[in-house]
Formats: C-alpha cells, sequence, structure tokens
C-alpha cells in the first residue's frame, strides 16, 4: 500500500516505494530537468525508500483520477523544525501541477506535520520555477555564490525560505 501524504482536487502526494525508482531517476536524467537539479544515484534513493522516512522522503506526485504519475520531490532535514524541499520535478509540464503539487506540500508541511520553517534552493536562471515559488510566498534569503560546477562552469544558488507565520498569514 502506498502511503498517502495528502489529497488536493486533481493531485496526491505519496511515499515513493521501490517500483516508483525507475521514473525518478527518469526524471531526475531527462534534459530538460538535469540542466536544474543534482541528480541522486539509485542506491540513495534506495536507502530513502527503505528508511522509515524519518530524516527524508522521496514523494510522488501522483493524479487521483488516473493514478499517473506526473511529478517528484524529494523532502530532507524533517528530523529538524526547518524541513527542505529539494528536487521539485514536475514530468506532466503545462498543467498547472508545480503550483497545486508545491501547495499541497506546503499544507502537508505546515498544517498537517506542524514545521516552523521550509526552505529551497533553486538555480539562479531557472527563472520558471523561482517566480513559482515567490508566487506562492517564498522569501528571498540569499544567493550561495557559485556554489554548484556543473560542466565546468560555477553556478549561483538562490536560497528562499518560509516561515510558518508567512505561510498562516496567506
Amino acid at each position: 500500500m502506498n502511503e498517502v501524504l495528502i489529497e488536493g482536487k486533481r493531485l496526491r502526494l505519496r511515499r515513493a516505494n521501490i517500483t516508483d525508482l525507475g521514473y525518478i531517476m527518469a526524471l531526475q536524467f531527462a534534459p530538460e530537468n538535469l540542466k536544474f537539479i543534482v541528480p541522486f544515484d539509485e542506491d540513495y534513493h534506495r536507502a530513502i525508500m527503505d528508511s522509515d522516512g524519518s530524516e527524508k522522503l522521496d514523494v510522488i506526485v501522483e493524479e487521483i483520477d488516473t493514478g499517473i504519475a506526473a511529478g517528484y520531490f524529494m523532502l530532507r532535514e524533517l528530523d529538524s523544525p526547518c524541513a527542505e524541499f529539494t528536487h521539485v520535478i514536475i514530468g506532466r509540464k503545462g498543467l498547472g501541477y508545480g503550483r497545486e503539487a508545491l501547495k499541497l506540500l506546503l499544507k502537508w508541511t505546515f498544517e498537517m506535520k506542524k514545521y516552523h520553517r521550509v526552505w529551497i534552493d533553486c538555480k539562479e536562471y531557472n527563472s520558471i520555477a523561482l517566480h513559482l515559488y515567490e508566487v506562492l510566498g517564498f522569501i528571498r534569503e540569499g544567493v550561495l555564490r557559485e556554489y554548484l560546477l556543473t560542466n565546468g562552469v560555477y553556478e549561483n544558488l538562490i536560497v528562499l525560505g518560509m516561515l510558518d507565520r508567512e505561510y498562516f498569514a496567506r
């Protein structure tokens, strides 16, 4: 049985299992996604899936009506009051699933799990993601200058965060 974290109108977020590993790997290494993330290997994901989920979770975004996977998130630092969202990848683009899935994830994080803070980082040139995060209420907190070395070029990461009181004020 797949552990459902939360459901919305069109989407559900559920804990990934070993049968989702191929989908997660394909999303990470798809050229349109790879330029925006640093992928993890299968062993890393297997360890998350085999764990109790108290520190990290791989999460599948799934259409409720069809059961078709529509994206993937990784959550980290779940054993602290400040959770990290990472690897926010929507496989079925152009349907508003990114916005809906992130709203569900924020609701789960703040309303159900009672985290104090969530944060995310994003490559500086990923303007679509940065815009979405800011529209949803994330605040730019800083820049990790030349933090990632990708294909011989150092890239900046923008760090964004949201506090529980900011979430509830919206």
